[in-house]
C-alpha cells in the first residue's frame, strides 16, 4: 500500500524558518547556493532533487503549478510519496511530490520540510522567470506561441529530426478573404475571428503538435515526427474544422476557410528557414488554385 500524501503548507514565516534553523543548518546553506545558481525551473527542480538526494533517498520527483499549467517531473514513479503544497506571502508557487518504493522515516521528513525552506526564493524566482519568458514568446490576442518563438522552437525541433533521422512537417495557414473581414465588420471582429481560429486549431491538432501566430491572420504548425502524408491528413482535419467554426456571434454571414501548404524536411541539406519557405509557397499555390484547400510541397 502507497504512503499517505504528506501535505505541507511551506510559508514565508519567521517562526517556522527560526524553528527549522537549527536542523541541519550547513545542508541548507550548501543547497541554498547551489539552487541560487539557475532560473531555469527545470533545472532547479533537477538540482534540488539531485542535493537532496544525500539527506532523504528518492527514486523520483513530481512538480505541477495548476495555475500557469506546468508540469515537470524527474526520475521513475513509486509507490509511497511526500506531497508538499509550496506558498509564499499567500503566492502559489505549485506543488512537489517526491516518490520512492520504500516510505518515509519521521525524521526524513522533518529534514526534508526544514530544506524545502532553501527552495521557496529560488523557486519562486523561477517562476517569475518562466512567466516572462512566456509573455515574451506569446501571441496577446490568441495566447499561440509567437513568430519570435517560432525561431527558437523550429530551430530546437530541426535538430532533433536531423538527429533521429525522423520526418519534421510544417503547416503554414492563411485565413481566406480576412481583411474583407475588418473590412465589412470591424477590427473588433476581426480580433474575435482569430481567437476562434486559434481555439479551433488547439481543439484540432495533436498534443506534441507546435501553434504559431506567424503574423496576422497566418499561422504554422509544426509535426514532429510526422512524414508528408500525416502532414496532408492533418492539415485537412483543421481545414474542415475551421469551416465548421460558428461565427454567428461575430456576424450572421460571416464564415471563416483556410489555405494550408505542407512540407516535409529534406533531412540532406535543407535548413529551418528552407523548409518554411517551401511550405509557404505551397501555400500561395494553395491560393492560386482557389482558396480553400491543402496544397503539399
Amino acid at each position: 500500500m502507497s504512503q499517505e500524501q504528506v501535505k505541507l503548507a511551506v510559508i514565508d514565516n519567521p517562526a517556522f524558518e527560526k524553528q527549522n534553523a537549527k536542523i541541519q543548518q550547513p545542508q541548507r546553506m550548501e543547497l541554498l547556493t547551489v539552487l541560487q545558481t539557475t532560473l531555469v525551473l527545470d533545472q532547479l527542480l533537477q538540482l534540488f532533487s539531485r542535493e537532496v538526494q544525500q539527506w532523504v533517498p528518492h527514486d523520483g520527483f513530481k512538480y505541477r503549478h495548476e495555475t500557469i499549467g506546468l508540469a515537470v517531473q524527474g526520475g521513475r514513479q513509486a509507490h509511497h510519496r511526500c506531497h508538499y503544497t509550496l506558498t509564499m506571502e499567500e503566492q502559489n508557487l505549485g506543488e512537489l511530490t517526491l516518490q520512492r518504493r520504500k516510505r518515509f522515516s519521521e525524521s526524513e521528513l522533518r529534514g526534508l520540510e526544514s530544506l524545502l525552506c532553501c527552495l521557496i526564493y529560488p523557486l519562486r524566482n523561477a517562476l517569475l522567470y518562466y512567466q516572462a519568458l512566456q509573455s515574451a514568446y506569446t501571441d496577446p490576442l490568441t495566447g499561440l506561441y509567437n513568430r519570435t518563438a517560432l525561431h527558437s522552437v523550429f530551430q530546437r525541433e530541426w535538430k532533433l529530426a536531423q538527429r533521429q533521422k525522423t520526418p519534421l512537417s510544417v503547416l503554414v495557414l492563411d485565413s481566406d478573404y480576412f481583411k474583407q473581414i475588418n473590412d465589412n465588420h470591424g477590427h473588433a471582429a476581426g480580433d474575435a475571428a482569430l481567437i476562434k481560429i486559434a481555439h479551433c486549431l488547439e481543439q484540432t491538432v495533436r498534443a506534441s503538435d507546435i501553434i504559431f501566430r506567424y503574423g496576422g491572420e497566418e499561422f504554422v504548425i509544426l509535426l514532429n515526427n510526422t512524414p508528408a502524408e500525416g502532414g496532408y491528413l492533418l492539415a485537412e482535419r483543421v481545414r474542415r474544422a475551421i469551416q465548421d467554426i460558428d461565427c454567428s456571434d461575430i456576424a450572421p454571414d460571416l464564415r471563416i476557410t483556410m489555405s494550408i501548404g505542407v512540407a516535409v524536411l529534406n533531412h540532406s541539406e535543407e535548413t529551418p528557414e528552407q523548409l518554411l519557405k517551401r511550405a509557404d509557397d505551397a501555400l500561395y499555390r494553395a491560393k492560386r488554385q482557389g482558396r480553400d484547400r491543402v496544397v503539399v510541397a
